[in-house]
């Protein structure tokens, strides 16, 4: 599974455990005298978005490099770039701090902070385990720019990022520099660009327009890979390892910083693949 409608499940997960986080903070704080339950929401809430900054920020700390050469990527969270225990740290010194005056508080959001964390941790467990039981990279009949057979599975050997795009949908446009570039930094890894729906001419106009370099590029006019791979938006992209199982996922856009992220946690070990930022 990679989404959830439009979101990916990932995010849903995400927002699911901070909902959790919130009803159990207001629950342990109804049985304190008085019951404080709104402000132990509220508090909660606070606490939870100073977390996202500092993890958001500790991520472009890790990736300053990547993100500099393109500023504005640092404002698109969509790419799903957090440093996530910078942010459960900043997360608990807020809570510490705002409850320094009133320390009845601290403990119903302290109890709502852990167990949304542990609900994140296990959807997390569940998710790696969806993704190790799916199936491998699909045996589907493509083609070349130049409309020769190709069939997707003929990769497995070496890592694959695969993504699906199409040149009406603006994100895929964005990140598809992202892509020429990460092809010419890992060459060990086969950058696969399927076109969803679009003939080969509409797909070269596009490539020739933006002047964009990349070896790999597939058509498939009818969308089968999205339905092989249960994608329901674009841009997707996929990461197989070198034996075609899928490790890990992500819907939606691309900054250069989560790919080469991605990257290097999948794929480093198999390939000895190492992320350099220069």
């Amino acid at each position: 599974m990679i989404s959830v409608g439009p979101f990916s499940v990932q995010v849903v997960a995400v927002f699911a455990a901070v909902l959790l986080a919130w009803a159990i903070a207001r629950m342990v704080a109804k049985r304190l005298p008085d019951s404080p339950y709104k402000a132990a929401g509220g508090m909660l809430m606070d606490a939870v978005f100073v977390g996202f900054v500092a993890a958001r920020l500790g991520y472009i700390a890790q990736w300053w490099d990547e993100y500099a050469q393109s500023p504005m990527s640092m404002f698109f969270i969509g790419d799903q770039g957090f440093t996530w225990w910078i942010g459960v740290a900043a997360t608990l010194v807020f809570i510490w701090w705002r409850t320094r005056s009133t320390r009845a508080l601290r403990r119903p959001v302290l109890v709502g902070v852990t167990a949304g964390l542990l609900a994140w941790f296990a959807a997390g467990g569940v998710l790696e385990l969806l993704q190790r039981s799916a199936p491998p990279l699909p045996a589907l009949a493509l083609a070349t720019l130049d409309e020769k057979p190709v069939v997707l599975n003929s990769y497995i050997g070496r890592p694959v990022v695969l993504n699906l795009w199409a040149s009406w949908c603006p994100p895929c446009r964005r990140e598809m520099p992202v892509f020429e570039q990460a092809q010419a930094q890992y060459p060990e890894i086969a950058f696969v660009m399927v076109n969803q729906g679009e003939s080969a001419q509409q797909a070269r106009a596009f490539l020739e327009a933006q002047d964009l370099q990349l070896k790999d590029v597939l058509l498939d006019p009818a969308s089968q890979t999205m339905q092989a791979v249960a994608s329901r938006g674009l841009p997707t992209t996929l990461f197989f390892n070198e034996h075609g199982r899928l490790v890990d996922t992500h819907l939606g856009e691309l900054s250069m910083a989560s790919l080469k992220n991605t990257v290097s946690r999948r794929f480093a070990q198999s390939q000895q693949i190492k992320t350099e930022k220069e």
